[in-house]
């Protein structure tokens, strides 16, 4: 997770490799605060939440959709469907196994 700086003057903007981006996005969306995660990383959390909305836009294809909060509403309801899938699937696989 190497972040380029752009010259030696503090008042240039820094430029973040790809690699750098999708581990940020990636912690950000395993942490419970998106601010936490930037705090971590070193970053501005602005900066964090805008990477997560071009992401969101990526996927989409449009801002308008994106931001749609019929939309959001489902996706939060996905993510947390799939982390309790997740939870499921642990909690199996943990009293599947055979008691001594």
């Amino acid at each position: 997770m190497a972040a380029k700086a752009s010259g030696s003057s503090p008042d240039q903007r820094r430029k973040y490799d790809a690699a750098f981006k999708a581990e940020a996005l990636r912690l950000a969306s395993e942490s419970r605060s998106t601010q936490a995660a930037a705090l971590q990383l070193g970053i501005s959390p602005k900066l964090l939440y805008r990477w997560q909305q071009d992401q969101v836009v990526a996927e989409v294809g449009s801002a308008d959709v994106a931001r749609d909060p019929e939309v959001r509403a489902l996706r939060a309801a996905n993510k947390r469907l799939a982390q309790e899938l997740d939870i499921l699937k642990k909690a199996l696989a943990i009293f599947a196994q055979p008691t001594p």
